[in-house]
């Protein structure tokens, strides 16, 4: 008898039919009950039983594998076999790139090879994007001798496919007194989806999508078409089977984004931001499993003040999410530009920056215009930079209307001598327009970190505060800093006037701008602490500096983020902290500045802000 097979009663399953606004996926039919419960032997029934409001076993430290607190093999067989197999025991895949029991020299090839390919990544149960939040602790290498440990990837993973899987996982955590970590695909550059010696809640393959062609609930005057999306459905797959409906969603602009996990708990913005607002305004009802193993619905009408917070409010903070329903648009053509310009013989450095603050003088139209632009400006060798836009993407516009939206910026280009030759391109429908212009982006690798900032509309209406924040953007790319960034405008009135969580800092912006800090490998840990000191309070700084009172994206922020409260969710923070405190008291789902974390502190091992150390209350 495996516990995760056993189901409500036929009129416990009736009511959760009923209090849902929109019927349950059969996974989420298969709940864990009392009942269930009741089956199993002490000391098993308590590790997987509802909160009883019991005293935490570690109230200081949640322990590592080697704690005496830290369970004996014997449980995890024993938790192995009541979860009908689904616990998985972590190991690296980069674990065959070294010496011992996981060594296969062609494996690590193919992995070398592929290691940068979110495809590759997301498919993994403890895979993280952002390498560095995990402390680089199992990395490809051409050196088998070299180590490779867990570090901050979690201990255990529970690969989910039910509700009741999922139900077990956080009692088992809570009553345990384990850290928990819930893992989608693990986009976030934060590391939401890491800690060291944590269970870890993997929802990836949960992939049920169902199509609702005149969604209406109680709560809510929306009335039109819907999809009620699986937790683990990602970009790719969302899109395909919108587009076959003639249909189109807010979702990410990266393929092997999870957008139904932290993307959307987190904001989420989108190549359709400036039609439609951001992923969290799209959001009518959610399916949670709180931190008590309770299964609730979230919506209009129901738990309101925890679906208020989970639409922006962060990712893995407020409990598991299962599934959403979210609204659907009509597809439409999009057109699309590509082009290129950089330094060279004939076009100087100061030639450049020209070019490129003329660019921030049109920010503003453009965005008004439902337009969302994707580009890179990359510093190269001997005091060259190169701009590339990829792609300058306009739902809904012919072609005749993104050459006129571009003609003054790319007039001033060639008055400064700047030879740039636009390849713009209409497609017949969204899903064509997102594979042929943006591309697969990389995984990062494991000597960077990252930090961003919402630049504000009003620094566009002030020249002397958008000449501050050029001057902030050129010292960054003359520092080194590649910037990736985004010119689009998910406000209020486009979304709809949505009440929800989400930073009010996205509701002013214009610009969404990455950078990032690298360093060498090799330095000892408190020289590359030093340099990463230095980025947050140097040319992160100047950012922050330059407009002051915006703030940064929660979901692709820098680690270090100084007053993160106000940065990541704004205003909004000492409301969210309040929910936090009523739906997890204990701080089961702790995230790395997420809220209710100052309460805790992350005691590395290394000393560098990452995943890889004993989560501590303070």
């Amino acid at each position: 008898m495996h516990l995760s097979k056993h189901y409500l009663t036929a009129g416990l399953l009736a009511a959760a039919k009923f209090q849902a606004a929109e019927a349950l996926f059969d996974y989420e039919e298969a709940q864990l009950t009392v009942e269930a419960l009741n089956t199993l032997q002490e000391p098993e029934r308590s590790w997987f039983d509802f909160d009883k409001g019991a005293p935490d076993p570690n109230p200081l430290c949640k322990p590592v594998p080697g704690d005496f607190e830290y369970p004996p093999q014997d449980v995890w067989d024993r938790v192995k076999a009541v979860s009908g197999n689904k616990l998985i025991v972590s190991v690296p895949q980069a674990s065959s790139c070294y010496h011992g029991e996981h060594f296969d020299a062609a494996h690590c090839g193919y992995l070398t090879e592929r290691w940068q390919d979110p495809y590759l990544q997301t498919e993994d149960p403890i895979e993280v994007l952002a390498p560095a939040v995990q402390g680089n602790t199992c990395q490809v290498t051409s050196n088998p001798q070299g180590s490779c440990t867990l570090g901050g990837y979690p201990s255990y993973v529970a690969n989910v496919s039910a509700v009741s899987d999922i139900q077990m996982a956080v009692n088992f955590a809570r009553n345990m007194g384990l850290r928990l970590v819930v893992k989608n695909t693990g986009h976030d550059f934060l590391g939401k989806s890491a800690g060291a010696g944590a269970v870890s809640i993997w929802t990836h393959n949960l992939k049920q999508i169902r199509h609702i062609p005149n969604y209406s609930a109680p709560g809510t005057d929306y009335t039109g078409p819907a999809f009620k999306v699986a937790v683990g459905v990602q970009a790719f797959e969302i899109y395909k089977a919108a587009h076959d409906l003639g249909l189109n969603v807010v979702g990410g602009e990266g393929q092997t984004v999870g957008v139904y996990g932290g993307y959307t708990q987190g904001g989420g913005h989108s190549p359709l931001s400036s039609l439609y607002g951001m992923g969290a305004d799209q959001v009518l009802s959610m399916e949670v499993v709180t931190a008590d193993g309770k299964f609730v619905t979230a919506s209009f009408d129901e738990n309101q003040d925890l679906f208020w917070a989970l639409r922006g409010g962060g990712g893995g903070t407020w409990g598991v999410v299962t599934s959403m329903t979210v609204k659907a648009y009509p597809d439409m053509p999009v057109t699309a530009s590509f082009f290129r310009f950089g330094t060279g013989p004939a076009v100087s450095p100061d030639a450049f920056f020209h070019g490129l603050r003329a660019y921030l003088d049109h920010f503003e139209h453009h965005a008004d215009s439902g337009i969302y632009s994707y580009f890179r400006i990359n510093p190269l060798p001997n005091n060259n930079f190169e701009f590339v836009m990829q792609p300058f993407f306009a739902p809904g516009k012919t072609v005749e209307e993104v050459n006129a939206l571009l003609a003054p910026w790319i007039a001033r280009l060639r008055e400064l001598g700047i030879p740039v030759q636009p390849r713009t391109t209409n497609y017949p429908s969204f899903l064509d327009a997102f594979y042929a212009e943006f591309i697969l982006e990389p995984v990062m690798i494991g000597t960077v970190s990252q930090g961003s900032r919402l630049i504000p509309r009003r620094t566009f209406a002030d020249r002397a505060a958008l000449d501050q924040t050029f001057a902030a953007i050129r010292q960054n790319l003359e520092h080194g800093r590649g910037i990736l960034a985004y010119n689009m405008a998910p406000d209020l009135k486009r979304a709809g006037n949505p009440d929800n969580a989400v930073n009010p800092a996205w509701r002013e912006s214009l610009s969404h701008l990455i950078t990032h800090v690298s360093w060498d490998p090799r330095l000892p840990p408190a020289e590359i602490a030093r340099i990463r000191r230095d980025f947050t309070n140097g040319d992160m700084k100047a950012l922050r500096d330059a407009t002051p009172g915006a703030g940064s994206y929660l979901s692709e922020g820098d680690v270090e983020e100084p007053d993160w409260q106000q940065s990541f969710f704004g205003d909004k923070y000492p409301q969210l902290l309040e929910i936090k405190k009523k739906y997890d008291p204990r701080g089961l789902f702790y995230v790395w500045k997420g809220v209710g974390s100052e309460e805790f502190d992350v005691r590395t091992f290394d000393g560098l802000p990452n995943q890889n150390g004993r989560l501590c209350r303070i």
